[in-house]
C-alpha cells in the first residue's frame, strides 16, 4: 500500500488517513498501528480512534510534542508494512438476531415515502436487489459469514461491520432515500457494504432487517461483560450472526433482564492473508471456535 497522508486537526489531533476507499487491507493497518501506539503508553496521547481507513490520535501538545508523535506513527507504520504473516489479537462474538420481527417492520412501514421500494419490507427490497429467491436466502447470505468491526462511531457504541467474504460476494444495498426519525433499538441494519447495530433508539437510515436481544452499550455498566467499558464492541471485534426465532429471542431477552450471562465471545487470532487466500475455509476454521466455547 502507498503511504498514509498525515494530517492535523487543530492543537490535538493527528489524522492518518491510510487509503482513499474502505477495503479490508487499510482497515487491518488502522487497527494494526493503533493497537501497537496503545502498547507503548506514550505519555500525552489521549485517545487513539481507529476508523474505516484511518485512524485519529488526541494527545495533549504540551506533554508530546507534535513532530515527535508524528515520528512515532511513521515508524510503526513502517514496522507494520515489512509484516509478512500480519494478525490480530482479537475477539469472536456471536450475536443473536430475531430477522423479520414486527417491531421493525412496524416502523419501516411508518417511513416508506423514504424508501427505495415502497412497498414490502426492507428484507424484500434486499431479496429482490440481490436477486434471491426467498428472504430466507438472504438471511443465510447475511449470517453464514463472519463480520469484522472496522470502527465504533455515528452513536455511542454503534459498531460498523465489514462481511469478510470475497468482495464480489458482499451485500452492498443503499440506505433509505431519505433517513428516518424513529429506529428501534438493537435494530440490526445496513447501508452500502456495511452492517451495523443501532445501540439507541433515534433516527437513522440504514435497512432494517431484525432486531438482536442483546445490549451493546450499558452508560450504568451493569453487566459484567461491560465491566471494563460501557461500549461492547471494539475495532477489530468479529461478529457472527445466527438468527433466532421469536421465543428464544424473548428467552435472551429475559435472561438480560436476569443479569445472566448470554453472551458468547471467544478470543481468536485473525490472520489476514491466510483469510485472503482461502476465506470460505478460513471463516469455517475461525467460527468453529464458537462451537467449543
Amino acid at each position: 500500500m502507498a503511504e498514509s497522508r498525515y494530517s492535523w486537526g487543530a492543537d490535538e489531533h493527528l489524522v492518518v488517513q491510510i487509503d482513499e476507499e474502505m477495503n479490508l487491507a487499510a482497515n487491518f493497518k488502522a487497527m494494526a498501528i493503533s493497537s501497537a501506539l496503545a502498547s507503548r503508553s506514550i505519555d500525552g496521547i489521549w485517545d487513539i480512534c481507529p476508523a474505516n481507513a484511518s485512524l485519529l490520535i488526541r494527545f495533549d501538545p504540551d506533554r508530546l510534542a507534535p513532530a515527535v508523535l508524528e515520528q512515532t506513527v511513521r515508524e510503526i507504520e513502517s514496522t507494520v508494512g515489512r509484516e509478512t504473516s500480519p494478525s490480530l489479537k482479537t475477539r469472536l462474538i456471536e450475536v443473536p438476531v430475531w430477522y423479520d420481527d414486527p417491531y421493525t417492520r412496524e416502523v419501516g412501514a411508518k417511513f416508506r415515502d423514504r424508501h427505495q421500494r415502497p412497498e414490502g419490507t426492507d428484507l424484500e427490497y434486499a431479496m429482490a436487489e440481490l436477486r434471491l429467491n426467498s428472504v430466507e436466502e438472504f438471511v443465510e447470505r447475511h449470517s453464514a459469514s463472519p463480520w469484522i468491526v472496522s470502527m465504533v462511531g455515528f452513536v455511542s457504541g454503534l459498531p460498523f461491520m465489514f462481511q469478510l467474504v470475497p468482495r464480489q460476494r458482499q451485500i452492498d444495498l443503499p440506505k433509505y432515500l431519505r433517513p428516518r426519525t424513529e429506529t428501534p433499538r438493537l435494530t440490526v441494519g445496513h447501508g452500502g457494504c456495511f452492517a451495523c447495530i443501532y445501540s439507541v433508539k433515534g433516527a437513522g437510515g440504514y435497512q432494517m432487517y431484525g432486531l438482536t436481544p442483546l445490549p451493546i452499550f450499558d452508560p450504568a455498566q451493569s453487566h459484567e461483560v461491560f465491566a471494563d467499558s460501557m461500549v461492547l464492541f471494539r475495532p477489530g471485534d468479529i461478529v457472527k450472526f445466527r438468527a433466532v426465532d421469536e421465543a428464544e429471542y424473548r428467552e435472551l431477552e429475559a435472561a438480560v433482564d436476569r443479569g445472566e450471562d448470554v453472551y458468547r465471545i471467544v478470543d481468536v487470532d485473525f490472520e489476514l492473508e491466510a483469510f485472503l487466500a482461502a476465506p470460505d475455509a478460513y471463516n469455517t476454521e475461525l467460527l468453529g471456535a464458537l462451537d467449543v466455547h
